[in-house]
Order: C-alpha cells, then sequence, then structure tokens
C-alpha cells in the first residue's frame, strides 16, 4: 500500500498516508500539523509550489486579496466548502497582496480565482465568488469525488 502523497501546509514536509486514512484525521510526521483540515489553510508561495506540484489529493486553491469585496462574502461559503470535503480534498487560501509572485505564477488575472491542483497539475479554474453547495459540486464535478 503506497498511499497518498500530501504536503503539509505548516511546515512544507511531504507525507505519505494510507488512502483509508485520510479521513480519519491524519497529521504531518514532522510538525503534527493537521494534513486534512477541515478548514481553509493560509498558504504561501513557496508552500502552493510545493504541494501543487506533488499532492495526490486534489489541492483546492483560493486566490483572494483583503481588499476585495467578492472575496471577503466567499471566505465563509469557501470555509463551509472545506468542512462539507473533509478527507475528500484539501482547501487553502493564497493572499494575492501578501503573496504577489504565487498569483503571477499562476497567471491569476482577477480574484476571487479558485485553481485545483492535482497530481502536479492543474486540473481547473474558476472565477467568481460562489456559494457553498456549488464550490462544493464544481469540485466534486471536477475530480470525481462523490457526495
Amino acid at each position: 500500500m503506497a498511499g497518498r502523497k500530501i504536503v503539509c501546509l505548516d511546515c512544507g514536509q511531504a507525507n505519505r498516508v494510507p488512502e483509508e486514512r485520510l479521513s480519519a484525521g491524519p497529521k504531518c510526521g514532522t510538525c503534527g500539523a493537521p494534513l486534512m483540515a477541515a478548514k481553509p489553510v493560509e498558504i504561501d508561495a513557496a508552500t502552493l509550489a510545493k504541494a501543487a506540484r506533488t499532492d495526490d489529493v486534489p489541492l483546492v486553491v483560493d486566490f483572494w486579496a483583503p481588499w476585495c469585496g467578492p472575496c471577503r462574502t466567499m471566505a465563509p461559503q469557501f470555509a463551509e466548502a472545506a468542512k462539507q470535503l473533509a478527507g475528500q480534498a484539501r482547501l487553502a487560501k493564497v493572499n494575492t497582496e501578501d503573496h504577489p509572485q504565487a498569483g503571477a505564477a499562476q497567471g491569476i488575472r482577477g480574484i476571487p480565482t479558485m485553481v485545483i491542483f492535482r497530481g502536479g497539475r492543474e486540473v481547473a479554474r474558476q472565477s467568481g465568488a460562489m456559494p457553498a453547495k456549488q464550490i462544493v459540486d464544481w469540485i466534486r464535478q471536477q475530480v470525481g469525488v462523490r457526495a
């Protein structure tokens, strides 16, 4: 049993988690942080690059900025989606004001924009604020995860 590769969004260490343990609250072997948190995790450009390149589990990143009204409106919806997708996908946020190089590297032209990464590549992207149900449905449709 090889397991799924998952980069810790806190310390950046790569971990391998057995498939059946993904929804059991796995923790990083280095720092002890949750690997499949039921809430969005703020990350920086370096962590994004490593996780996007390495993760076998879908990583959904919300590119946003504090001055963006639609971004602030979508934040609680994105958090609710993270709860609903716990153990199936990881949701993270990148503040494009604090980490402009992350947005530039991903070709982000408008915010909020969500990008799904899996197995070292971009799977899908969606711009504009959406309610939690629509976020969850979009992610499940793009990565083939069932309810």
